[in-house]
């Protein structure tokens, strides 16, 4: 067994637009207070985003604050998220929140899932 330390080298970013529009989404209810971005096992790769605005943090969550918003990730998935970028882009009609982290090192053939390596 093996203990392996987070080193934030990275951490985790969002960018303007990203802020802009999590900001609009907080904006419309008083009690949130911030954005959770955190990690479920799901499809056949292995892992895939999920993203929640909260009151708070919850047990075992890391709080930081990017780009003037509250964001609070489990630390139990920041060594995976370490380096990703939050943004939030338009393909034609539709708009949505990207995730691009250098951990991946694999996804499946939708895109709804991706894999990392054991040293991630």
């Amino acid at each position: 067994m093996s203990i392996q330390t987070f080193q934030p080298v990275r951490g985790v970013t969002v960018s303007d637009k990203a802020a802009q529009h999590i900001k609009a989404e907080l904006a419309k209810s008083e009690h949130l207070q911030g954005f959770r971005l955190y990690l479920e096992t799901s499809g056949c790769s292995g892992f895939m985003y999920e993203t929640t605005l909260v009151e708070g943090p919850s047990d075992g969550d890391e709080a930081f604050e990017l780009n003037d918003i509250k964001v609070f990730i489990p630390q139990k998935d920041l060594p995976i998220l370490n380096g990703t970028e939050v943004d939030y882009v338009t393909v034609g009609l539709n708009s949505t929140l990207q995730f691009r982290n250098p951990n991946v090192t694999g996804e499946c053939g939708c895109g709804e899932s991706f894999s990392v390596t054991e040293e991630s």
